[in-house]
């Protein structure tokens, strides 16, 4: 199993700066990776919130081997050829080590989208991260992408450079019982089922992505933990990711140091 630190960037850690420093000290403490929230604002009493990719891009020229990436973000919400050109531009910066995590996100956290306009409709954001999808793995290629869907349209339009292995890895957010995000899911590089209570939460889809797939072979599925929870039961369930989850009601950046200072639990 791998070991990433998951922060978001509220209050303390909105300091990307600082971020960067943290991402830095947890290479050098071997951790694997280093994921961001990917958050507009949050509820009370959180009052300050920083960007993810602006960030992603300064831990990129700050680290050598750490993997990178949102986790996750809500592509419905970003224009498609814009995030095209930003994934492969921090994948090069960084040397390619970005992945690229996705979501539908929900309304009901922080009312990012009534508050600003934008699709609230579980289904119609699922169309709209689908064809995104679609956009970003044909303009990955380096050929030319001609997509005329029902919310987007690129008209034989070529995007180079590729990324560094030629597309970035996709890894598919979901909660649990949920089947569609997990054939969503067989079809990328990875599953990140979220709010986990036990380990047959992951046992469960990686049966059915295992089926739908024929195998797992360079097939990651990502869990958040709190670092008092053993992940072994969950790497025997089929995890090959545990991303280190901090609570934002309680984070105090003291802990997270250290959290970082101890290393993964390997």
């Amino acid at each position: 199993m791998k070991y990433a630190v998951w922060l978001p960037l509220f209050d303390k850690l909105s300091d990307p700066v600082e971020v960067t420093r943290l991402a830095a000290a947890s290479e050098e403490a071997g951790w694997d990776g280093f994921f961001l929230w990917d958050q507009l604002w949050w509820r009370e009493p959180i009052r300050e919130v920083s960007d993810p990719w602006i960030t992603m891009s300064a831990m990129a020229t700050a680290t050598e081997r750490l993997r990178i990436g949102p986790m996750v973000s809500p592509i419905a919400r970003r224009r498609p050829t814009k995030l095209l050109r930003e994934t492969t531009t921090l994948d090069r910066l960084s040397g390619g080590r970005l992945i690229l995590g996705v979501g539908l996100g929900s309304d009901r956290f922080a009312q990012e989208y009534s508050k600003t306009g934008e699709e609230v409709n579980d289904r119609a954001r699922a169309e709209r991260m689908d064809e995104t999808l679609d956009i970003l793995t044909a303009g990955w290629t380096g050929e030319p992408v001609n997509h005329h869907g029902k919310h987007y349209l690129v008209d034989d339009v070529q995007f180079l450079p590729r990324p560094v292995a030629g597309r970035v890895p996709v890894w598919l957010a979901g909660f649990p019982g949920n089947a569609k995000p997990v054939r969503r899911a067989a079809r990328y590089d990875g599953f990140f089922p979220v709010n986990l209570t036990s380990p047959d939460q992951v046992a469960e889809p990686a049966a059915v992505l295992r089926e739908l797939r024929g195998n797992l072979d360079d097939y990651d599925i990502a869990v958040a933990l709190e670092p008092s929870v053993d992940p072994r039961p969950y790497a025997e369930a089929g995890a090959t990711w545990c991303l280190m989850d901090v609570d934002p009601a309680t984070l105090r950046l003291a802990d997270v140091r250290a959290m970082i200072a101890a290393g993964p639990q390997n």
